[in-house]
């Protein structure tokens, strides 16, 4: 603010009623800070460029800024429970509905949807092109072949783990081959691992889509239904943490999960190609 300007207000203030304080500041900007919520996510959400394209759209039709704070799936549940986020934006049917049944979310709610992929080099050392997701994952383990786990207790981690389980792979290190690798990282820097040293690595759509730094790596392996990815939303339970934004957090859900945020969600694409897929129940369902 100007010096002038900063004279002016505070002349203003000196003489003005309490009740014409609260005007003076907000048209001088100084008002309280405007509405917000913190969205706890998953970090395809974020490193897709959804949540670019969808929350300014929500700002224009609610008032209400959005702050994202992008984490493996696991972790965003773990900031649920602790009241550090008013909203949850996960994809990990399971880990969600536990976090429900503890209290400490209040109903999820299925917002979209889209798959997993299995990436790797487009030379395919192990021959996993057009096998399931399971035979792929036997094959690179059989084979000694690299793979970058996520390794951070995501949505996309916990998939994974379900998928060398149905291998009949988990529960040793040694069953997933020496070129398996844990990063404990997000879905951008797994994926950047695997193209500079030519490994396999499971990723959602979205965040391979928009992902630049492909180098020699290709879709391997797609199709599979048990590769269908689902996201969910939820609340924070006010009644557990009472400082959470319910109101706030609820315009959110209802606009995200309305016809209005789904049209959105759709209208989200990459090269012509649609990155989620709305599959919110209508209202009253």
């Amino acid at each position: 603010m100007k010096f002038l300007e900063h004279f002016a207000l505070h002349k203003l203030l000196q003489r003005a009623p309490t009740a014409l304080v609260a005007v003076a500041l907000a048209a001088f900007g100084l008002g309280a800070s405007a509405q917000s919520i913190v969205v706890a996510s998953t970090t395809s959400t974020e490193q897709s460029g959804l949540f670019g394209h969808l929350l300014p759209e929500f700002k224009r039709a609610s008032g209400i800024d959005v702050k994202v704070v992008a984490l493996g799936t696991g972790q965003a549940i773990d900031m649920g429970r602790r009241g550090d986020a008013d909203v949850l934006f996960v994809h990990d049917k399971e880990a969600e509905e536990k976090v429900v049944a503890e209290g400490f979310a209040v109903k999820r709610l299925e917002v979209m949807y889209n798959d997993f992929v299995l990436i790797g080099p487009k030379a395919d050392p192990q021959a996993t092109r057009g096998a399931d997701i399971v035979e792929a994952l036997k094959k690179v383990a059989a084979g000694n072949g690299a793979f970058i786990s996520r390794g951070d207790k995501s949505g996309t981690h916990a998939a994974e783990l379900r998928y060398w389980k149905m291998a009949g792979l988990d529960g040793a290190p040694e069953k997933l081959g020496s070129g398996y690798k844990s990063c404990g990282c997000g879905m951008g820097p797994a994926l950047n691992m695997a193209a500079s040293t030519g490994a396999y690595v499971l990723a959602d759509r979205a965040t391979w889509l928009n992902f630049k730094n492909r180098a020699d790596l290709t879709v391997l392996v797609e199709g599979d239904k048990r590769l269908f990815n689902q996201y969910g939303v939820m609340l924070v339970n006010p009644a557990r943490h009472p400082h959470v934004k319910a109101a706030d957090g609820q315009k959110f859900i209802d606009w995200v999960t309305s016809s209005a945020g789904q049209g959105v969600i759709a209208a989200y694409k990459i090269g012509g190609e649609q990155l989620f897929f709305p599959n919110a129940a209508p209202a009253g369902k």
